[in-house]
């Protein structure tokens, strides 16, 4: 999903998305191959000069290439959408479940020629890499950020409780109390959930990861009346009705929760857990707010973290310049900065300048050691809590990361969306009557895919 997935989403661990877009008989005869980048929608004045300034200097080391910006932010309903209507731009990003079924349909670029040149092409995970490679193992989209979910919580709202901010909650029945004492304590949400375009079934998913289930078993077979499953909702529906400690809003996506959680409406919420560059920079977060922990996992040894991230990726229909400046885009914008000590210092320097935030915790595209030697290169310019998000970075990399399922991925997510917004809108929700439609309609989309 998102970063957020996301978003997410997704997101992005977060997602800044870039877009190249082709030439066209209107286009400046300046001689230079000229593409179109793409951020996210409704930044801060301060995000989009410290992307002006990355342009510039992009510009400046690429003089053949002209860069102009789009607005795009990638949502499963609308990513669609364009996608069929031909109406994206050029060079988009996408979450890693997307991109195997891109490629297997041939609606990316093969850029494999070009990303074999690249330094850090052999570096990646393994595992991370695959979510942009075709069978033969060609690299067709990039992997440019990862994440493993979190659960954010609200520093203020925690203390007005009478809770303590720098100890959450370890286990699903302390988020559970945890909850039910914000409601009752500040009258805001304890606890919220996404449901819609397809970003409830991620975190149901993620849950049911966490309490050691699993929604497939890996060979095409859906999994999704299982213990874990019924755990996870039986807490949705007591924290719902019976504690009465998830507000009054069930219809959150991963844009709308991240508003309403900067806002501080919300006390707990489950998202990548490199979500805090899009609250601060899209929701106007106030640090002092902020804390975010690891997801509670059972005491079982299939508890996971599910995890994900980004692509970055190319039309087809991009000129063969046109995709060779996209690559040369993705690179310096994305990548250097995770391989290039003076790329990264560069980087944070210039997110520095402009008010942005530096150190936000991010999974690792390549090895720890990696992402630790990039820590210490931008150490002067980390403008973040990090000791607010301590309780993430102690301990996410020794929990078991588990990818997302590879097989109709946002299908299924779709399908348990359903599930989601029904048990937190109806009191007398069926659940087994729910969760055996779910089984149905998920071994169809696998079977399908």
């Amino acid at each position: 999903m998102k970063t957020s997935r996301t978003a997410a989403a997704v997101a992005a661990a977060a997602l800044t998305a870039v877009g190249l877009a082709a030439c066209s008989d209107d286009e400046p005869d300046d001689g230079r191959t000229h593409i179109t980048v793409t951020i996210d929608a409704g930044l801060e004045q301060d995000a989009i000069d410290a992307f002006e300034k990355r342009i510039a200097q992009f510009e400046d080391a690429n003089p053949d290439i002209a860069v102009e910006t789009q607005e795009y932010t990638w949502t499963a309903g609308t990513f669609t959408a364009q996608l069929a209507g031909g109406t994206l731009p050029d060079v988009f990003v996408v979450p890693f479940t997307d991109g195997r079924g891109l490629i297997e349909r041939g609606q990316i670029a093969d850029i494999g020629d070009l990303t074999a040149d690249l330094p850090y092409r052999e570096d990646y995970n393994p595992n991370i890499a695959a979510a942009g490679e075709d069978p033969e193992g060609d690299m067709w989209a990039i992997p440019i950020a990862a994440y493993g979910q979190g659960l954010h919580y609200n520093r203020t709202l925690f203390t007005e409780a009478g809770l303590d901010p720098d100890a959450p909650p370890t286990t699903w029945d302390e988020v559970r109390a945890a909850a039910d004492q914000i409601a009752e304590e500040t009258g805001e949400a304890g606890y919220a959930v996404m449901t819609n375009d397809n970003t409830g079934g991620w975190i149901l998913t993620t849950v049911v990861n966490a309490l050691g289930g699993r929604t497939d078993d890996g060979g095409g077979n859906a999994t999704i009346d299982t213990p874990a499953m019924r755990r996870a909702l039986d807490d949705l529906q007591t924290m719902r009705w019976a504690d009465d400690s998830m507000g009054d809003n069930f219809l959150y996506d991963w844009g709308t929760i991240n508003q309403e959680f900067a806002s501080g409406r919300i006390g707990m919420y489950v998202s990548g857990g490199g979500n805090y560059g899009n609250l601060f920079t899209q929701n106007a977060l106030d640090p002092d707010d902020y804390g975010l922990t690891v997801l509670p996992l059972a005491d079982d040894p299939n508890a996971g973290v599910l995890g994900g991230g980004t692509l970055a990726a190319v039309s087809p229909n991009a000129s063969a310049e046109g995709q060779a400046a996209a690559v040369k885009w993705i690179d310096f914008y994305y990548m250097e900065k995770l391989t290039v000590e003076e790329a990264a210092v560069a980087d944070a320097e210039v997110k520095f300048e402009t008010g942005q935030p530096v150190g936000a915790p991010e999974l690792p595209v390549f090895d720890k050691d990696t992402y630790d030697q990039v820590q210490t290169w931008i150490a002067e310019y980390v403008n973040v809590p990090v000791d607010q998000m301590a309780p993430y970075t102690d301990q996410v990399f020794d929990q078991q990361l588990l990818n997302e399922p590879v097989t109709a991925t946002q299908e299924v997510y779709g399908i348990l969306d359903t599930v989601v917004q029904t048990v937190l809108t109806d009191e007398n929700a069926d659940v087994d009557a729910l969760l055996e439609t779910a089984q149905t309609q998920a071994q169809a989309a696998l079977d399908a895919a």
